[in-house]
């Protein structure tokens, strides 16, 4: 994560993203939870199970780490009160996450990073899990969200560009896509 946002976001707020907790079914008929992370030992160890099953051909921009002790490093900053966290459940395994990290602070725009395991990508939970993150932060006051994405990766900017993201700075290898959300506008779906 760069920790480095865009100059500028979208004039117009999108709203209406959905809240966690809510349930969704996957395309491949799984039900899948969604919820926001809750603090506790358990579920950072399902968070960190996760991540030590995510295949390595995955992985952007360094992130998640692979060892171990960066792991641990990387869990310490995003599981914090400041960071907003949303999990994608199937049964008692994580098999997707997504985070809002502030750049300098709780009043700063957030960047967001989204990880599905490869067992179940392709089947709808990122989508799902977007608009969680988004909906989540949209009721926490998060109205400035931005993102990299490398540029080949044309799934996940279909996926951006279809919850709202635009591109915002496309000069290197990576595009910077950014959201302005509309903290009015968002509706719970427990």
């Amino acid at each position: 994560m760069s920790m480095t946002g865009p100059a500028r976001y979208p004039d117009d707020p999108v709203g209406g993203f959905p809240s966690p907790p809510r349930t969704v079914e996957d395309a491949e008929g799984r039900e899948i939870e969604l919820r926001g992370y809750d603090g506790s030992d358990a579920e950072r160890e399902a968070l960190r199970a996760m991540y030590e099953a995510f295949d390595p051909a995955d992985r952007a921009q360094g992130i998640p780490p692979s060892r171990p002790s960066k792991l641990e490093e990387w869990l310490d900053r995003i599981l914090t009160a400041e960071c907003c966290n949303v999990f994608a459940w199937d049964g008692e395994k994580v098999v997707g996450h997504a985070t809002l990290v502030p750049e300098n602070g709780p009043e700063s725009p957030y960047e967001l990073a989204i990880f599905v395991l490869q067992s179940h990508q392709g089947a709808g939970i990122g989508t799902a899990l977007m608009e969680s993150i988004l909906g989540h932060g949209a009721a926490e006051g998060i109205s400035q969200v931005w993102l990299t994405v490398e540029r080949w990766n044309r799934s996940a900017v279909g996926l951006y560009e279809k919850i709202g993201f635009e591109t915002t700075d496309a000069e290197s290898f990576e595009l910077e896509m950014a959201i302005r959300l509309d903290t009015d506008q968002t509706e719970s779906t427990g």
